[in-house]
């Protein structure tokens, strides 16, 4: 097949976030990768390609998995809690982590010939029928769908969708992260995988300070934030390196910004034996004592540190169990129902029955 009939397909578009350089060249702008890329080649994602001297995503809607789930799974805790998101994702990723828990989808190319194109006016209709209250980019790396969910969240928005979400490894360009905020996100969860050697080392390469720029930025533009770092045993899971995930998190997302320690298994190419809990809990107890309001320990159902407690006086505000809320004591008004301290959470509480 010659490259340019690539474009006969339904999936494969022109991208919106690039810039032409000398000899048919192109520079990547959707993420910091900012990949230049020769004609008829991709991209280090091996989502974009070059044909012809235009940059084409090849993922337009080519969309790998569909669900409505809780948004406390992303994990999501103080956003729209109770509610349900329609989730998504396409393919492929912009960072090659080595225990991926979704490499079937992440370390997947696309192949516009087999796709199966899903119009994004569709999806946001989806979502009103099986009365989810979000869209959600998940899965694998959403960034690289941006082409696409630029439009959706305008349509779901119109729609009378209630909230627009990534869980991201929040390595896109401030450029991405401009135009989904303009087309409707409000929801941003960030994945920090250590520090820059961590990076380097087991996720092919990122500058993480970029990742911290783009949480800092976010807030900044009214976007709800949520940090999460996956606590890998023997990797990142040392007191200097979670201490610089709290130091870097105090001043770069900001204390009010819930920061969750998330227990590793092992999956795709990694065999080190699951995350101690002992060292979540200090990680946790780490993060208190330096200021963070809201730490959290993720992947351990059932923990107490699943729970919200006012920052102030320490009382239980909201009691999780997984992604269910048994319990939720925060005010209308957003505060702590003993000391009245203002409880920092986005959106209303949807009650969910569980099933």
């Amino acid at each position: 097949m010659l490259m340019s009939e690539l474009t006969a397909y339904p999936t494969v578009r022109e991208a919106l976030f690039y810039e032409k350089l000398l000899d048919g060249m192109v520079r990547c702008s959707l993420c910091e990768r900012r990949c230049e890329i020769l004609q008829d080649s991709k991209g280090f994602c091996k989502t974009r390609i070059n044909i012809d001297g235009k940059l084409y995503t090849l993922v337009y809607g080519d969309i790998s998995a569909i669900q409505s789930r809780p948004i406390e799974v992303k994990p999501f805790f103080h956003y729209w809690p109770g509610s349900t998101a329609l989730t998504f994702s396409t393919w492929s990723c912009d960072l090659d982590c080595v225990w991926c828990q979704n490499f079937h989808l992440s370390k997947v190319e696309p192949q516009p010939a087999k796709a199966i194109y899903c119009p994004p006016e569709k999806v946001a209709e989806l979502a009103i029928y099986s009365g989810d209250a979000g869209l959600c980019a998940s899965f694998q790396e959403p960034t690289l769908l941006s082409e696409w969910t630029i439009p959706l969240f305008r349509s779901g928005k119109a729609k009378g969708i209630k909230y627009c979400c990534y869980v991201s490894n929040g390595y896109m360009t401030l450029e991405t992260l401009k135009a989904l905020f303009e087309a409707g996100l409000d929801g941003l969860k960030i994945d920090i995988k250590g520090n820059g050697e961590t990076y380097k080392k087991y996720c092919g390469g990122a500058d993480v300070e970029k990742i911290w720029r783009n949480a800092r930025e976010a807030r900044k533009l009214g976007i709800h934030v949520e940090i999460v770092n996956l606590v890998v045993r023997n990797v990142n899971d040392d007191e200097e390196t979670l201490r610089w995930v709290i130091e870097k998190h105090l001043k770069e997302a900001g204390p009010e910004t819930p920061l969750h320690f998330t227990r590793y298994f092992p999956a795709y190419k990694f065999n080190n034996p699951p995350t101690k809990v002992e060292t979540l809990e200090k990680a946790y107890e780490m993060a208190k004592k330096a200021g963070v309001q809201y730490p959290y320990i993720g992947n351990v159902s059932g923990h107490k540190h699943e729970d919200t407690y006012c920052p102030d006086c320490g009382e239980k505000l909201v009691r999780r169990y997984g992604c269910y809320i048994l319990k939720y004591l925060i005010t209308e008004d957003k505060k702590c129902p003993d000391c009245g301290t203002q409880i920092h959470m986005t959106g209303e509480h949807v009650r969910r029955v569980r099933m």
